[in-house]
């Protein structure tokens, strides 16, 4: 019998190949100056937030960073190691949250969009970049309604009027965006830490809210709380996650 080799795993941690910025430099030769990387975290969960980081670094003077990774693939000291690091390393940075009420009301894509406007808002306070490096391959950060030849100065809709620019695996791949994830992820994790102080049964200093089987018993078990998504199957057996949303919002 011929003995099958087991896939290679990839690296995590420092180990693994380094995201690099050049992807970024392509943007000066076009003409841009400041660009911010972005990514979210917590899009999967069934409880807490869903967050954005953006991280806006200078073209022309930015050098690399050791260490960074997507935030995924670091453990969670080295994760909160960085974050001074990265703060000191961006031109600016900002980290917006939108909550779980919020996603049931806009689903994910506008609480993405909600949450990425904070994060927007954040970094212009200091500075406005002039283009965004968003990970994926679909554009949820611009507005959804474009500006009209008809519309009254002033009257927008705010958030990110800057050009944004999707790539698939941008936080593994691209620094700015690696470094996005770091803050997003600790900001929300820690958020996630403190609400299981009140709400102990789910397991959320450990899960963060995420799709866990010990945390869907838990939902089967105590029934969800406002910080769950109702708007998502969340224990184990769907006709009790119906039932238990009537008995949230009703009471």
């Amino acid at each position: 019998m011929t003995a099958v080799s087991a896939r290679p795993r990839p690296k995590t941690g420092a180990g693994s190949k380094a995201p690099t910025l050049r992807h970024e430099r392509s943007f000066a030769a076009v003409g841009y100056k400041v660009l911010a990387g972005c990514d979210e975290v917590g899009r999967g969960a069934l409880a807490g937030p869903v967050s954005v980081g953006l991280v806006a670094v200078d073209l022309a003077t930015v050098r690399s960073l050791k260490g960074v990774r997507d935030s995924k693939l670091l453990s969670q000291s080295d994760r909160e190691t960085l974050v001074p690091q990265i703060k000191k390393w961006a031109r600016g940075w900002g980290v917006g949250h939108a909550s779980a009420a919020e996603i049931d009301l806009h689903g994910i894509m506008g609480a993405l969009r909600l949450a990425g406007t904070r994060a927007w808002d954040r970094v212009c306070a200091d500075l406005t970049p002039d283009v965004v490096l968003l990970d994926g391959n679909y554009n949820w950060l611009s507005p959804a309604r474009q500006a009209s030849l008809f519309d009254l100065p002033g009257n927008d809709d705010g958030g990110c009027q800057a050009p944004v620019h999707t790539k698939i695996k941008a936080d593994m791949t691209c620094l700015s965006v690696a470094a996005a994830s770091v803050l997003a992820k600790v900001e929300r994790d820690t958020m996630m830490v403190d609400y299981a102080v009140t709400h102990p049964q789910y397991g959320w200093e450990v899960n963060k809210g995420y799709a866990t089987a010990s945390h869907r018993l838990a939902i089967d078990e105590f029934g969800p709380t406002p910080l769950h998504r109702m708007s998502w199957q969340l224990g184990t057996r769907p006709e009790a996650d119906a039932r238990d949303h009537e008995s949230v919002v009703g009471g």
